[in-house]
């Protein structure tokens, strides 16, 4: 299910001032590149950076913070999945769980970015 108008509110108010949501998901990290961590996260996508907001404690739709900003060239895939398993992706040191419905999201994401767009079939001579 998308997220609501009211959670995106939420996270365009942790926004950097003219910056503009173009893709957002919910996702649950599972390893912080140090130790096991379960906390809730949303991954906000602007035009310049991608944004992972830290949630509340048990408030999954309830971003508080900003936790890493990263630019917008960063790839957020491959999303890996695992036969039964949930699918997950990792964004700096975060490994993240998402979930089924968000896996198009992240491949819309990464295909806007020019390195992941399709070689010109008749390029100039």
């Amino acid at each position: 299910m998308p997220l609501s108008a009211v959670v995106r509110d939420r996270c365009r108010a942790l926004l950097p001032v003219g910056e503009q949501l173009r893709y957002v998901f919910p996702a649950t990290s599972l390893w912080s590149g140090r130790a096991v961590m379960l906390a809730d996260f949303i991954v906000a996508v602007t035009d310049n950076q991608v944004i992972v907001l830290g949630c509340r404690w048990l408030r999954r739709n309830r971003p508080s913070s900003v936790w890493a900003t990263y630019p917008r060239g960063l790839r957020l895939g491959p999303v890996e999945m695992y036969g039964s398993l949930p699918p997950t992706v990792t964004i700096g040191a975060l490994l993240l769980e998402v979930d089924e419905e968000y896996v198009p999201v992240i491949r819309a994401a990464d295909a806007e970015l020019e390195d992941c767009l399709p070689l010109d079939p008749l390029p100039d001579l």
